[in-house]
C-alpha cells in the first residue's frame, strides 16, 4: 500500500492545488490533506479517482518532475526502471558522485549497486513491482565502497512512476538518518 506522500508528490508534479484535486475527488480540502499526511486511508473509490487524475502520464508532468529533481536539495536521482539508465539527478546527488554529468546521463547505475540494492532489485518481480502491485518501497543498504559512485549505508526509497511515453522510471531517494 502506498503512503499518503505519493498523493502529495504526484499532485505537486501535476501542478495541482489541493483544492482542485479535492474537488475532482468530491471530498473536502481538509480530507485531502489528511490523506496526503497518511492520517486517513483512501477508500477504494478514492484510489480509483486518484489514479485516474494523478497517474495518467503527461509531457508537462515529465518536465515538472525533471525540474523538481534537478533543483532538489535531497539526495535523489531518476533511472529507467528496467535498464537502470540515469535520467536525472539532484545537485546533492551530483556532489556525492565523481562522474561527469553529460557522460553519466544515460549510463546504467546498476554496476554501482551495493549487495543490499542488488537483493532489493532481485525481489521486485516477486513483490509485484512490475505489475504495479507495489509502487514504493524502502530498505536499508550498506555502503558499496565505490570511488566513482559511492553509496553510503542508510535507508533508500524507490518510487515507480510512468513517463508520458509509457516508460516506467524509478525515483531513488537516500533518506536522512
Amino acid at each position: 500500500m502506498r503512503s499518503g506522500a505519493w498523493i502529495r508528490r504526484l499532485r505537486t508534479i501535476r501542478g495541482m492545488k489541493q483544492e482542485h484535486l479535492a474537488e475532482l475527488l468530491d471530498i473536502s480540502q481538509p480530507t485531502l490533506s489528511r490523506l496526503e499526511r497518511g492520517l486517513l486511508p483512501p477508500t477504494g473509490q478514492q484510489i480509483g479517482k486518484l489514479e485516474q487524475h494523478l497517474l495518467r502520464p503527461s509531457q508537462s508532468a515529465d518536465t515538472i518532475l525533471a525540474r523538481l529533481i534537478n533543483s532538489s536539495t535531497s539526495r535523489v536521482h531518476l533511472i529507467d526502471d528496467r535498464t537502470h539508465h540515469l535520467l536525472a539527478a539532484s545537485p546533492a546527488r551530483w556532489s556525492e558522485w565523481h562522474l561527469d554529468p553529460p557522460e553519466a546521463l544515460g549510463k546504467s547505475l546498476l554496476l554501482y549497486a551495493s549487495p543490499e540494492i542488488e537483493a532489493a532489485e532481485r525481489s521486485l518481480n516477486s513483490i509485484g513491482w512490475f505489475d504495479d502491485v507495489v509502487a514504493e518501497m524502502e530498505f536499508a543498504t550498506g555502503a558499496n565502497c565505490d570511488p566513482e559512485v559511492p553509496i553510503s549505508a542508510g535507508m533508500v526509497r524507490w518510487e515507480r512512476l510512468l513517463l508520458a511515453d509509457g516508460r516506467a522510471v524509478r525515483l531513488t531517494t537516500s533518506l536522512p538518518a
